[in-house]
C-alpha cells in the first residue's frame, strides 16, 4: 500500500511476482498472497490469467453534479463522455418504509423500482435505481423495462423543468449482484446517492432516486451547478 499511494508503480504496470516479494519482505510466500488478494478485493489492483498481476489503471474524473435540472444522460453527454445505458428491470417492489415515505404514498399502493446500468468508456459506472409511484404513472409496469431515460419518459408525459429537493450521500458494499453489474469486488465502497426528483412548475413529486456508483475506478467532481 505505501509503495501504491507514494506512486512507485505506474498505472498498469505490471506487480512483482509473489516470490519476488516474499523474497523482498522476507515473508513466506501466502502471507504475500493474501496481502495481494486483499488489495484485489478492495479495486487497487487485478489480475490477468497467466499474466500476474497489475495496478489499476488511472482514475477517470466524472463530473457528478448533484442537482436535477438536467437528466444523467444528458449531464455526462454534455460532458463529453461516452455513455451507455443498458435497462437492467422494471420491478415492482416490497413496502419498503423510506421510499414509499420519500415518495409520500400508502402502504397499499404500488411502487417500481426501474433500474438501469450506467457505462463510460465501456465500464460499468453506476446503477440507477429510480421509484416511482403507480398512481402517478398508471403504465410504468408495461412500460418501463423498456426506460432508459426517466427524463425522456417524463418529458413525453409532459413535464419538461425538473428540480431537485435533497440529495444525500453515504457509502455501502456491493452485494453479489451488484458486483456482477459493477464488476468490482466485495470490498470495494459504493458511493450511494439519494435524491427526489419534482417538477419544477407544479412541485408534483416524480421520483426518488437512488444511484450506486463505483469508487474504485472514478473520481467525482460534486461541485453544484
Amino acid at each position: 500500500m505505501q509503495q501504491i499511494t507514494s506512486k512507485k508503480f505506474k498505472y498498469g504496470e505490471k506487480l512483482p511476482s509473489e516470490n519476488e516479494l516474499a523474497d523482498k519482505f522476507g515473508v513466506p510466500r501466502m502471507t504475500v498472497r493474501n496481502a495481494l488478494l486483499k488489495l484485489e478485493e478492495r479495486g487497487y489492483i487485478y489480475s490477468k490469467q497467466g499474466k500476474g498481476r497489475y495496478l489499476k489503471e488511472e482514475s477517470i474524473q466524472i463530473q457528478l453534479h448533484l442537482t436535477a435540472k438536467k437528466s444523467f444522460t444528458e449531464k455526462m453527454e454534455l460532458a463529453g463522455y461516452n455513455l451507455e445505458t443498458q435497462n437492467i428491470s422494471c420491478e415492482k417492489i416490497s413496502y419498503d418504509e423510506q421510499i414509499y415515505k420519500a415518495l409520500n404514498v400508502n402502504e397499499n399502493e404500488d411502487v417500481f423500482r426501474v433500474s438501469r446500468l450506467r457505462l463510460i468508456n465501456g465500464e460499468p459506472i453506476a446503477i440507477h435505481n429510480s421509484y416511482v409511484s403507480q398512481v402517478m404513472f398508471p403504465a410504468i409496469e408495461e412500460e418501463g423495462s423498456q426506460i432508459r431515460s426517466m427524463f425522456a419518459y417524463y418529458r413525453k408525459l409532459g413535464y419538461t423543468e425538473f428540480a431537485s429537493r435533497q440529495s444525500l450521500l453515504s457509502i455501502t458494499f456491493p452485494t453479489l449482484k451488484e458486483q456482477q453489474l459493477l464488476s468490482c469486488k466485495s470490498l470495494v465502497p459504493l458511493i450511494i446517492v439519494e435524491s427526489d426528483c419534482v417538477d419544477a412548475k407544479e412541485g408534483k413529486l416524480l421520483e426518488h432516486t437512488k444511484i450506486l456508483y463505483r469508487s474504485d475506478k472514478f473520481k467525482y467532481d460534486v461541485t453544484m451547478d
